[in-house]
């Protein structure tokens, strides 16, 4: 519910850009690493495959990203197009108001204890997911604590000043 209530908040204040809060998170994320596959944008975002796939599929649709070989040929890989550029820059703004509102009206101190809380809770779900999904050399913290590093309402405020 206030997930829901947040995402809102972001999506109404990044309507003027044409882009929702996922989408915004998913052109900054494969902006900060030039390109970026399906797997990479899964992990750094803990955005479930159906909706990061859906959510691309707007953004390819719309001349946002475009997908560029790869040496895996089954690996899809992407980057933005210069319109996803564009959009990108004219939609950080924007998202920094809607930040700096949720700073207002919460506090710097309450947010990051929140982010801190949530990370924690986020690391105890993937541990467990890890746990039953098995494991390999994949390691649910490290997972938990990049997802948490990379959250799409912290990240780009990280960037630009410390909380």
């Amino acid at each position: 519910m206030v997930s829901r209530a947040v995402t809102q908040l972001y999506d109404d204040i990044l309507r003027p850009s044409g882009l929702r809060v996922t989408q915004f998170s998913i052109l900054a994320t494969i902006a900060g690493k030039a390109e970026a596959n399906l797997r990479q944008l899964e992990h750094s975002l803990a955005i479930d495959q159906t909706t990061l796939t859906r959510s691309l599929g707007l953004l390819e649709r719309d001349g946002m990203i475009e997908r560029v070989p790869h040496p895996d040929g089954r690996v899809k890989a992407l980057r933005l197009t210069s319109r996803g550029t564009r959009t990108l820059k004219r939609a950080r703004p924007l998202w920094a108001r809607a930040q700096e509102k949720v700073l207002r009206e919460v506090g710097t101190k309450a947010w990051a204890d929140e982010q801190r809380r949530l990370a924690r809770l986020l690391s105890v779900a993937v541990e467990r997911r890890g746990r039953i999904g098995g494991g390999g050399a994949y390691s649910p913290r490290r997972q938990a604590e990049q997802i948490a590093a990379s959250s799409s309402l912290v990240t780009p405020l990280r960037r630009g000043r410390r909380l």
